[in-house]
């Protein structure tokens, strides 16, 4: 059944205060493009259709908004807010019963809990407009909500309000509701007589009111919400607040985030009940870790799937890898590349894998490098330990059966296969395949010349005083 709203949300400036070659509503905050947290804050409104109206980097923009509700129009030249909504006229057309919210782009706090109130105001007063507007801090940059007499209002841009215009404390968000068919007939009489020489959509407030149309405003108290993003600073601040947003939830579901100001969690993140998250960790992407876990500082995870009773120590990076439950890894290990650890696996201080399956209850505690590897359970890796996996034209694979115990410093190199229960002696380089239950020694002979050194010396000294 319809609900009788669409959206519409301008998305063709530049935002040439970012100073960036990368359109403003483009840069990412948690983990999300800017954008996509005003759209989906309003597809959570369940509108017929979302507008988008893209013009700087069009084709970047509409892969960020792509959903089946979405589409989008092209503003050719940024010619003012009245302008952008001209360039969705024939899609709004076809929608004249409709009621559309009209957005910008980059308000990365907005959520659908500010525009329910507006919407609701919006029907029941059976307003052509209703304006959303709010009481900030710091009302610089905003246009003033200027109240006059029998009930009319007027919406003055800052560069063109007068001192005491300047000193209103209640703006305009830049968030209105229409009646579509209403906002079709005022568009054609806007003008851009002022001092940018832009169509402003708020001349819409005067037009609708000579026309004896009514003219609602809506004061929201999330002020906060609809605070634009302009500068990089500006992004900053507003990730801070996500942050601490997100940081709430996880509270409110049983997560310790012991220093939230120092922790950065992206927002599709997923974390377990009584997990606890030690100050200065990054965890972003699609990132999800069970209950019970323990994620020390400066950990960095990115894409991983991490079960519950996880020990993730000091300066562990993990990314595109799973962790099985009851595994320890680091500190300072690396692990990435589809890179799977078994459960009850424990992995130590400066050990690195890649796409490697490392098995349940096997360990590799120290300085060790498995690439391209599939090792069994109840393996010892002995510290030192490498997979040599490229041979200077392809990646080769290196299998380690269960319980194979391997001495350290070995160099395994690949293609190469180790047997089940087969010991491998300390400092050997394996060049072929291991039986299983054998013990593989592959040094080269010590040799020991006596006295050589002390030849060297005295060579290097007589060489020495030559030279002098």
């Amino acid at each position: 059944m319809s609900n009788g709203l669409c959206a519409l949300v301008l998305a063709a400036g530049q935002g040439t205060r970012f100073k960036s070659a990368v359109n403003k509503v483009l840069h990412p905050i948690l983990g999300k493009p800017m954008i996509r947290f005003v759209l989906d804050s309003l597809l959570d409104l369940r509108p017929e259709r979302v507008i988008v109206v893209v013009g700087h980097q069009k084709d970047e923009v509409a892969k960020a908004v792509a959903h089946p509700q979405v589409e989008c129009v092209v503003q050719r030249r940024q010619l003012g807010t009245a302008h952008a909504v001209l360039a969705a006229r024939a899609v709004l057309a076809r929608r004249k019963h409709d009621d559309v919210i009209v957005i910008n782009s980059d308000l990365p706090l907005f959520t659908a809990g500010t525009i329910k109130p507006l919407l609701r105001l919006h029907r029941t007063s059976r307003s052509a407009l209703t304006v959303l507007s709010a009481e900030p801090e710091n009302p610089s940059g905003f246009g003033r909500l200027v109240r006059e007499g029998h009930g009319r209002l007027r919406v003055v841009e800052e560069k063109d309000a007068s001192p005491s215009e300047k000193s209103i404390s209640e703006v305009n968000t830049g968030v209105y509701i229409f009646k579509v068919r209403d906002l079709l007939d005022i568009l054609p009489a806007i003008s851009n007589k002022n001092l940018k020489r832009e169509f402003y959509l708020t001349d819409s407030i005067a037009l609708l009111q000579d026309r004896n149309k009514k003219v609602s405003v809506y004061k929201t108290a999330r002020a906060a919400e609809v605070v634009g993003v302009n500068t990089r600073y500006e992004l900053s601040q507003a990730a801070l607040a996500l942050r601490d947003r997100k940081a709430r939830a996880l509270s409110d579901a049983g997560v310790t985030v012991l220093d939230p100001r120092s922790t950065w969690i992206d927002l599709e993140v997923e974390i377990g009940p009584d997990t606890v998250i030690y100050p200065s960790v990054t965890i972003e992407g699609a990132t999800r870790i069970g209950s019970r876990c323990v994620v020390h500082p400066s950990a960095h995870l990115v894409n991983a799937v991490i079960g519950s009773d996880v020990r993730v120590l000091t300066s562990a990076v993990i990314k595109d890898s799973l962790i099985g439950d009851g595994v320890s890894v680091g500190p300072f290990c690396h692990l990435r590349g589809k890179t799977v650890i078994r459960p009850g696996a424990r992995v130590g201080n400066f050990v690195e894998m890649k796409k490697t399956d490392f098995g349940r209850r096997s360990k590799a505690m120290h300085l060790s490098y498995l690439g391209d590897s599939e090792v069994g359970q109840g393996v010892n890796i002995g510290a030192g330990t490498i997979t040599c996996n490229y041979d200077g034209v392809k990646k080769n694979r290196t299998t380690i059966g269960n319980d194979v115990f391997v001495g350290s410093g070995t160099e395994l190199i690949a293609p190469v296969r180790v047997g089940k229960g087969a010991y491998i002696a300390a400092g050997s380089t394996i060049t072929k395949d291991v039986a299983a239950d054998s013990l593989a020694i592959a040094r080269t002979p010590q040799v020991e010349k006596r006295g050589w050194a002390k030849r060297k010396k005295e060579l290097d000294r007589k060489r020495l005083e030559r030279k002098k």
